[in-house]
């Protein structure tokens, strides 16, 4: 694997075991906990953040918003077991996918449903974002709530 990758997959690994700290301290009560009206539940949020890798990825392909509305129909997790068990199959998938790719591969500039382009290993650097974005938000939640997560933000 690609260096720069192989530094990425360390960070988005680390992230989700911090994530998975997180949940292991929630009860199914806590899934419902809503700290603004308008935004997700924690239960929502975590659904979400297990899917990233995989949905991200299928956005890099540039599945169409159609395949990605029914990806996240299809692909609902909902219970602390499903998150997690999402969570690690979509991040080893990930790591497959990144495993196989060239340099070339890498360089190749693929564009989002939304017209977001970039190339593949830009991609990755945008999953990794994005996960350590929503993490944030998790702890935060957990912080509302009065629950201190007890985990290192950054490594």
């Amino acid at each position: 694997m690609n260096e720069a990758c192989s530094r990425i997959f360390h960070h988005l690994e680390w992230l989700s075991g911090t994530v998975i700290q997180m949940v292991s301290n929630l009860t199914t009560c806590d899934f419902g906990y809503r700290p603004d009206p308008d935004k997700r539940s924690i239960g929502e949020l975590l659904s979400h953040i297990a899917l990233i890798c995989e949905a991200d990825a299928r956005i890099s392909d540039e599945a169409s918003e159609k395949e990605m509305a029914d990806y996240y129909q299809s692909a609902e997790v909902n219970s602390p077991e499903e998150i997690l068990s999402a969570l690690r199959n979509n991040l080893k998938g990930l790591k497959q996918r990144y495993d196989r790719y060239t340099e070339t591969d890498l360089n190749v500039t693929t564009t989002s449903w939304w017209g977001t382009t970039d190339t593949r290993l830009g991609w990755l650097v945008q999953i990794l974002t994005h996960m350590a974005h929503h993490r944030g938000q998790l702890h935060s939640m957990l912080v509302r709530m009065g629950k201190e997560p007890g985990i290192q933000l950054f490594e």
